[in-house]
């Protein structure tokens, strides 16, 4: 689809992300619309299988839905960082645990109506448990081991409602 964008600004810039608005024209449309866009520099997730088959959650107080959720590990990508890098570095972070195995699984658009983050699946295996560098705001995150069976009822019940979470369970099955 072919458009012009005929104005772009950025309104509020954040931490995590900016908030752009634009005014754009679309071929074969006369009419002006606006567009917001929440811009995220995207992120990656570890799926972490121990040697046991048992796979490595985290369950961390999510400020926006006031609760505790089930997650793999993920966090948002630094400027011009190397996606699988921050897979292993938000793994050891929030787990403890290091890999030197670790390849990609795939990658989801979010949230395609009004954010442009895409977040990196890696899958991470021959895990070594170490201490944990956690970041502020993460001092309370609880590891969680479970096996597929558990995490698929979770899934079924709603425990696990997390989308990359749910994302990167399903990606993993298919190539296990």
């Amino acid at each position: 689809m072919k458009y012009e964008i005929l104005k772009s600004e950025t309104p509020f810039k954040g931490k995590v992300v900016d908030i752009r608005v634009e005014e754009v024209k679309f071929e074969g449309s006369e009419k002006i619309v606006h567009r917001e866009t929440v811009v995220h520099p995207g992120g990656a997730v570890a799926v972490a299988v121990k040697d046991d088959g048992k796979l490595v959650l985290i369950k961390q107080f999510r400020w926006p839905h006031k609760t505790v959720l089930y997650e793999l590990p993920a966090g948002k990508l630094d400027k011009n960082e190397d996606p699988m890098k921050c897979a292993a570095r938000e793994l050891k972070e929030e787990t403890g645990y290091t890999t030197a195995n670790i390849s990609k699984l795939g990658q989801i658009i979010t949230t395609s109506g009004f954010c442009n983050e895409v977040l990196h699946i890696y899958l991470t295996k021959e895990l070594t448990f170490g201490d944990h560098a956690r970041e502020e705001g993460e001092e309370g995150i609880e590891l969680v081991e479970m096996t597929l069976e558990e995490i698929d009822e979770k899934i079924r019940t709603n425990e696990i409602c997390d989308a990359k979470t749910i994302c990167g369970i399903a990606m993993y099955k298919l190539n296990a």
